[in-house]
């Protein structure tokens, strides 16, 4: 999973306007100049002011006990196998998951919301007329874990800061930002350049604030393994680097009387172990070391979960709906290389890859091939472009080259005869990659016209991967590319991504229930091809998607936004910058039956927030 953030035509039909000659109006369904209480992409609230908690949230629930679990997401240079930093906010180092717990933003999100944010550490914000400003009131009751407050000088230190030298998922969506002014100490004004996106505040305002007072004699950018200051639920307890890390619950939280901040939170501790292979959290799991665990492998869910204290009940295994967010999980080809710059090589790739073959035999026939970035979602194309899309498709034609196809049926990969040897789709590979120039030698290898090998080598970071991506390979050196496997430790394999020296790596990602403009410009825009950091890691650069990407954060209402979403999907699968590969409609998630949950929000699921420790449960599996 992740976060990022940000960015017309004529008059056309289906009401399309051109930027050049009006504003880029930020949430025009949001009343301006009156304080309000929070803020949605379309103006859909569901909580009124003043509210008591939110109702996924139990104000009720024990508080104690530690939460020893395996994080399923994470965010920025953050690494769930090891950490040499407690610097989440940078680009340098591997810093461990739920940093972020630690600290407080202006807004917080509603997980049972697709887009809504609402005022956290800010009590109001208030959007100026042209949708420019910002203004947020800060709450007195505001502070760091030191008791001094948080102030707007904070504030304004922390976005310079960020967009100066955050990492890039946090620098990259303040392009817009302009200035930010302290009007004095309890009020702050975000103020934008015109060129954001109509949602880019609602990402923005989430980000981190950082105490100044803090960095005054420090520099932010550094790998550290101090704790920094910070205001949120939690802060660092002990630790070791590389091996574990535990986050003490702050008994005198300011946030904990407020709607936002009531009702999670509920452990003492929040202990996270790393370990550079998923087999050896595995067997830590099964004897009661780590108490929560979602599965990512098959195999491993579908033969190895036997273990005793399955069979006498200390152990749930159980599937969880999956969140109502587009997902993806794809491979990415490095088009900053020449050799993969020409579509029919990545196609030809494709093909080599038998999901039909794999699903059965490798995936226990637990997974769905995938065919879009944005799948599980409304934004998946489907057919034929409807009227609204071809409304869309063709005013956009008048500016941009457009790929061929765009208006037949959205593009499906074709199924394999799952056999692992499909002679039909390996005659199709071998003729795209004699069309793109590639011949067989004597040697059965192919090369271009300066005797070059096409070589790929894909990046992988567990062993586990061996033997999923083993017979891909050897399928793709059946068609003469000279494929191979490489294996890194977990700091190499982060390192290689974030600059890009990779020929082909595997991605996953859940996008936000309603992707933003700066979202979409990390991933997939000509801004980030070129940033180290990025999770552009096809190296995509097209003016066409930079376009799609401006008209769904253009979008007045969601009606626009699916619609431009979805044109989107289908440029990028006729693009084949990403190779989707399999899903899962459901979450496999195990743990010891010692815990206590209510309803699972719809668009956010931080069990480490929202689950507590029953203490009689774990009596009685005698884990008390």
């Amino acid at each position: 999973m992740i976060i990022d953030r940000r960015r017309f035509l004529t008059v056309a039909a289906g009401g399309y306007v051109a930027s050049a000659a009006f504003p880029r109006l930020c949430l025009a369904a949001n009343p301006t100049g009156v304080p309000r209480h929070g803020l949605s992409a379309f103006g859909d609230l569901k909580y009124a002011a003043g509210f008591a908690a939110f109702d996924y949230a139990n104000p009720d629930a024990p508080v104690g006990g530690t939460f020893n679990f395996q994080p399923g997401y994470w965010y920025f240079n953050q690494n769930t196998q090891t950490f040499n930093t407690l610097n989440s906010f940078v680009r340098r180092g591997d810093a461990p998951p739920r940093m972020e717990m630690c600290y407080d933003s202006l807004v917080a999100s509603a997980h049972d919301e697709p887009d809504a944010v609402y005022c956290h550490v800010a009590e109001t914000v208030t959007i100026s007329q042209d949708g420019n400003r910002f203004t947020f009131r800060l709450r007195d009751i505001a502070r760091f874990h030191d008791g001094t407050p948080i102030t707007a000088a904070d504030v304004k230190f922390s976005y310079d800061t960020l967009k100066a030298e955050g990492h890039p998922q946090l620098s990259l969506p303040l392009d817009p930002l302009a200035e930010v002014i302290a009007e004095d100490a309890r009020t702050v004004t975000l103020v934008f350049d015109g060129t954001q996106s109509a949602q880019a505040i609602l990402s923005v305002a989430g980000y981190p604030i950082l105490s100044a007072a803090y960095y005054a004699d420090r520099t932010f950018d550094e790998s550290t393994l101090d704790a920094p200051l910070g205001s949120g639920p939690y802060r660092v307890g002990d630790f070791s680097a590389g091996r574990y890390i535990e986050y003490e619950r702050v008994p005198d939280y300011w946030a904990r009387g407020i709607g936002t901040g009531r009702g999670t939170g509920h452990f003492q501790t929040i202990r996270i172990e790393f370990y550079a292979e998923r087999q050896a959290g595995f067997e830590a799991f099964k004897k009661g070391e780590i108490h929560w665990r979602r599965e990512f492998t098959s195999k491993t869910w579908a033969t190895e979960y036997n273990f005793p204290a399955v069979e006498e009940g200390q152990v749930v295994q159980r599937l969880f709906d999956d969140l109502k967010r587009p997902g993806m999980q794809a491979w990415a080809l490095n088009q900053r290389r020449e050799r993969f710059k020409d579509r029919r090589v990545r196609d030809a790739i494709g093909l080599c890859f038998d999901f039909e073959w794999t699903n059965q035999n490798l995936f226990y026939g637990l997974y769905a091939r995938s065919q879009s970035i944005f799948g599980g979602s409304q934004y998946e194309a489907a057919g034929t472009p409807d009227e609204d899309e071809t409304a869309l498709i063709q005013a956009l034609g008048a500016d941009h080259q457009l790929p061929d196809g765009i208006m037949d049926d959205a593009y499906i990969q074709s199924a394999a005869d799952g056999s692992g040897r499909d002679r039909a789709r390996l005659r199709e590979a071998t003729r795209l990659l004699e069309e793109a120039g590639w011949t067989a030698g004597g040697d059965g290898l192919l090369r271009n016209a300066a005797g070059e090998t096409l070589d790929v080598e894909l990046l992988i970071r567990a062993s586990v991967f061996e033997r999923i991506y083993g017979p891909f390979v050897e399928v793709m050196r059946m068609v003469g590319i000279n494929a191979g496997l490489r294996l890194v430790d977990p700091a190499q394999y982060q390192a290689r991504t974030a600059e890009f020296d990779f020929d082909m790596a595997g991605f996953a990602l859940t996008w936000g229930a309603t992707p933003t403009e700066p979202s979409l410009e990390g991933v997939l825009g000509s801004k980030s091809a070129e940033l180290p950091g990025s999770r552009n890691w096809p190296g995509t650069a097209d003016p066409l998607v930079d376009a799609l990407i401006a008209r769904v954060g253009d979008a007045e209402n969601r009606d626009q936004h699916e619609t431009a979403m979805r044109v989107l999907d289908r440029v990028l699968r006729l693009r084949r910058d990403w190779i989707p590969n399999w899903t899962a409609p459901n979450q496999f998630i195990a743990y010891w039956d010692m815990f206590g949950f209510g309803e699972m929000p719809d668009y956010f699921w931080p069990v480490e927030a929202l689950w507590w420790f029953d203490e009689d449960r774990a009596r009685a599996i005698g884990r008390a």
